[in-house]
């Protein structure tokens, strides 16, 4: 049974920017009012590239879209060296407000907005014995669903990124949009950014083990390789079906499960590593000489000083491994083996340079249509699902033993039609 935290109280208070009647004014005409609740704003932060992305529009289909919501309120938990919400509040004329109930509801009595953005991710927040970053994404979550159950009315919400960092809380989440009966989204960019090359998993396809190659540190990019493999998987014959087990390995056990060559030997399928290696836009060489060659498995590992594997079962018996190989590559690539394919299926799941950071401009669409319309066009679960796998995935890495999911057992079916950009 999900039980319930008591949720923290806001850290700190803002500071009112620009009138409460230029909030008012916003969102007038008919169009919606949105409110931003985040821990910090600053430039490349995710509140910059999805807040910045309602309140100045963003490039798709070769076309400038203006979104037809406002930017209305605002709650910033921390403003750090360089922060930008009061020099966006003065411009757009919202307001930022000292909590976030009177976000919601523009300093009023009763919740004045028609969606809710929440970014728990930056900022300096504790991290925990595990080396889990405590963002307060569930806090800020229960504040305002505090505020929907006070005012007998609530608006649909996205939350960035994982839902939170236990598997309680993220259970917890989505057991109260239910609850409240509001539309709930969240996770990042990568289902839906461009892949290369452009394929999905087949819907209905029998897949028997799939792959992520990626970078990045433990609780952070992980979560990023976790929803690739999961938008593919969930797409697979008979639905989602859950988690069995989930196993972390660091450092020399990972070569000696690649030294494996097969997952009933604790290790992998070594042609989906080939694959995804193969898809890869930024194969590091193994010598400086060379700009073209592939690395051999002596080679890998003194490229490689710091590696991190996931290795995890499904319900259902498809078997799934997730490799974080910093200084082999700096990109997120998926291959799967398919029961009626002779190679694997694989692909490049492409993510745009920044500034711009295209790939947020193509999440924040898919946001945007669902304040506007009420409906989450992509499932919540594949985010619970991924929430639970990475937390029993860094309780692995700290025991150093597999870790039993039964509580994973999370059924759903994907959309048949695809999520990810194509144009």
């Amino acid at each position: 049974m999900v039980t319930r935290r008591t949720f923290l109280g806001t850290a700190g208070a803002g500071l009112v920017g620009g009138s409460l009647l230029q909030g008012q004014e916003r969102g007038s005409g008919g169009r919606k009012k949105m409110a931003i609740i985040t821990t910090v704003w600053r430039y490349l932060s995710h509140a910059q590239h999805m807040g910045d992305r309602f309140l100045v529009g963003y490039p798709m289909n070769g076309r400038w879209h203006a979104p037809e919501l406002d930017v209305v309120s605002l709650y910033v938990d921390q403003t750090p060296q360089g922060d930008l919400s009061r020099q966006r509040a003065d411009e757009f004329g919202f307001s930022i407000y000292p909590s976030i109930a009177e976000a919601l509801r523009l300093g009023g009595d009763e919740l004045a907005v028609d969606a809710v953005l929440i970014i728990g991710e930056h900022g300096e927040y504790p991290r925990n014995e595990l080396g889990q970053r405590l963002y307060p994404r569930y806090e800020f979550y229960r504040q305002v669903a505090r505020v929907f159950e006070e005012d007998g009315r609530s608006v649909p919400v996205f939350n960035d990124k994982h839902l939170s960092w236990t598997w309680e809380w993220a259970a917890e989440m989505v057991e109260t949009s239910r609850r409240l009966g509001f539309p709930l989204m969240a996770g990042s960019s990568l289902p839906v950014t461009w892949r290369l090359p452009a394929i999905d998993m087949p819907f209905g396809a029998a897949a028997e083990e799939v792959m992520c190659v990626a970078y990045g540190g433990v609780d952070s990019y992980d979560f990023h390789a976790l929803e690739v493999i999961q938008s593919m998987t969930e797409r697979r014959r008979g639905g989602e079906t859950g988690v069995a087990w989930v196993e972390g390995l660091r450092g020399e056990a990972v070569w000696q499960a690649m030294q494996a060559g097969a997952w009933d030997k604790g290790g992998w399928d070594p042609a989906l590593f080939d694959a995804c290696l193969c898809r890869s836009q930024t194969l590091a060489p193994p010598k400086r000489t060379f700009s073209h060659r592939f690395p051999t498995a002596d080679e890998i590992p003194k490229m490689v000083p710091e590696p991190v594997v996931y290795r995890f079962q499904y319900t259902d018996g498809l078997k799934a491994t997730m490799l974080l190989m910093n200084g082999l590559v700096q990109d997120f690539t998926f291959a799967a083996r398919l029961i009626d394919r002779d190679e694997p299926l694989s692909t490049l799941f492409y993510l745009p340079p920044t500034p711009n950071v295209h790939y947020s401009a193509v999440l924040m669409s898919k946001v945007e249509e669902m304040f506007l319309t009420g409906h989450a066009g992509t499932p919540v679960e594949r985010t619970l699902l991924t929430s639970g796998v990475l937390s029993a995935a860094i309780q692995s890495l700290s025991s150093g033993r597999r870790t039993e999911t039964p509580h994973l057992s999370v059924r759903y079916a994907a959309p048949r039609e695809s999520q990810f950009c194509t144009t």
